[in-house]
């Protein structure tokens, strides 16, 4: 139970080492270009769906066993820095943002090069369970090549507090590369 730290980067960063998951309940933040995207609303959920499909012979009524045949990975989380970079990482990095004296801007291209999604990588810092002292013990779980599925909504009202609802799908990576990395701190 706690809040968790999140971080984005674009696919193919470097990663932090795993031994970046530190005693006495901190954690090193990931450097460059590693960007913090600073507080959510209502916790950062990483989740596994399987679908396994039965085996089934004509000789036994019964299921005689099952094999993975889907896998889905995904990060889910509501961005509440509603800054002009966190609504970009949200929309796959299609826009382009510029900073100014005073003023910042974005177009959010929407051309044939916009359906040419840009991957990021995401790492998630949050709890473990605790060490045999009694100590936190800490989580990193590194999700290396995702997309936003998102539904942006930039309301202004007096009560309503703003937020960038993202739900980011994880994406094979490679034979060699596992799409999600988790580390927990032993000690």
């Amino acid at each position: 139970m706690g809040p968790a730290r999140l971080y984005v980067a674009p696919f193919g960063s470097a990663e932090p080492l795993d031994s970046a998951v530190t005693p006495n309940g901190t954690v090193t933040p990931p450097s460059s270009p590693w960007t913090d995207v600073g507080g959510t609303d209502g916790g950062t959920t990483y989740e596994v769906d399987n679908t396994y499909t039965a085996l089934q012979v004509d000789q036994i009524i019964m299921e005689v066993g099952a094999r993975l045949t889907e896998m889905k990975f995904s990060v889910t989380t509501k961005l509440s820095e509603m800054t002009l970079a966190n609504l970009n990482t949200a929309l796959n990095n299609i826009a382009t943002v510029a900073t100014n004296s005073g003023y910042s801007t974005m177009d959010i291209n929407v051309g044939s090069s916009a359906s040419q999604p840009t991957y990021a990588a995401l790492i998630i810092d949050g709890w473990a369970p605790m060490l045999s002292t009694g100590a936190p013990a800490l989580r990193r779980v590194i999700v290396r090549k995702v997309l936003s599925q998102v539904k942006a909504t930039l309301a202004f009202d007096k009560k309503t507090q703003q937020s960038i609802d993202c739900t980011f799908q994880a994406y094979f990576v490679s034979s060699s590369i596992a799409p999600v990395h988790i580390a927990d701190q032993t000690s």
